[in-house]
């Protein structure tokens, strides 16, 4: 874990940091965040990642953090971290609250940290979890601290030797994995479930689809139905992490990884980000 945090506008060391114990984030999840990387001390899509924690905190009715502030907090902590390549999150809290659902009137909490960016295997193996998510809940589309159903579906997922879990959404068809987005290659068409699906709206997934537009790849947003799985040639995953990640294994199904479609979208996205304006 990074020796130094942001936290409410400051810089201290990890050891000394306190948050209360009455804050509506611990209490009952009543938060957001978001998950980016820097590399070679950049931090990629920064601007992106703040306008989706600015529609997450519009969702949830909370006040959003500052663009200025928030791209200080994230030279700050990897300037006192020392850090190029990181995995970089922004949590944003309502602050202190009672111990039921209604929200405190005091100031919120803004907390930033950094770690070593760690590498991914160079393939993924992935299950479908018997738990849906509800495209028409008061939280889709945001991205909540409320995570407990995605950390139950990891944890199920890596029980059965898989390192992500898909979820379907309430109509029997593919929503999202616990912390990315996913694509299959359906008869040779590259599809990816739509954000009506109740899927987060990745920010790597929207520069996936940009990158194959600008390349001739068509990408086609529509309803995938869980019963894809059984027959898809290819498919990945996509993350801030992650970038385009190749899966081998889907629900216990060997695929080519990385298929040939895979490649050219990994070739075009690494183009895109390799000449992104940050």
């Amino acid at each position: 874990m990074s020796a130094f945090i942001w936290l409410n506008g400051t810089i201290c060391p990890l050891a000394e940091a306190r948050i209360s114990p009455l804050d509506h984030g611990l209490l009952v999840g009543d938060g957001v965040f978001e998950t980016l990387v820097a590399r070679q001390g950049q931090p990629f899509a920064a601007r992106e990642h703040w306008q989706r924690l600015v529609n997450s905190c519009q969702i949830m009715g909370m006040a959003p953090m500052p663009l200025e502030q928030y791209l200080a907090a994230l030279e700050a902590v990897l300037k006192a971290n020392q850090l190029k390549d990181a995995r970089l999150r922004v949590t944003l809290t309502t602050g202190d609250g009672p111990l039921g659902s209604d929200r405190g009137d005091g100031a919120a909490t803004a907390l930033v940290t950094a770690v070593p960016l760690k590498p991914w295997p160079a393939t993924e193996k992935v299950c479908l979890v018997p738990w849906t998510l509800n495209e028409n809940g008061p939280l889709a589309g945001a991205k909540s601290v409320s995570y407990g159903g995605n950390v139950r579906a990891l944890a199920l997922a890596k029980s059965k030797g898989c390192g992500e879990a898909l979820m379907a959404n309430t109509r029997g068809e593919v929503c999202e994995g616990t912390g990315s987005n996913a694509f299959l290659v359906i008869h040779g068409r590259l599809v990816t479930p739509p954000l009506a699906s109740g899927c987060l709206a990745g920010i790597t997934r929207d520069l996936v689809i940009k990158a194959c537009q600008a390349s001739g790849i068509d990408c086609f947003e529509e309803p995938v139905p869980v019963s894809a799985l059984d027959h898809c040639e290819e498919a990945f995953l996509t993350s801030s992490t992650r970038d385009v990640h190749p899966i081998a294994e889907l629900n216990g199904r060997l695929l080519q990884a990385p298929g040939p479609m895979t490649q050219s979208v990994a070739a075009a996205f690494h183009h895109l980000s390799a000449n992104f304006e940050r």
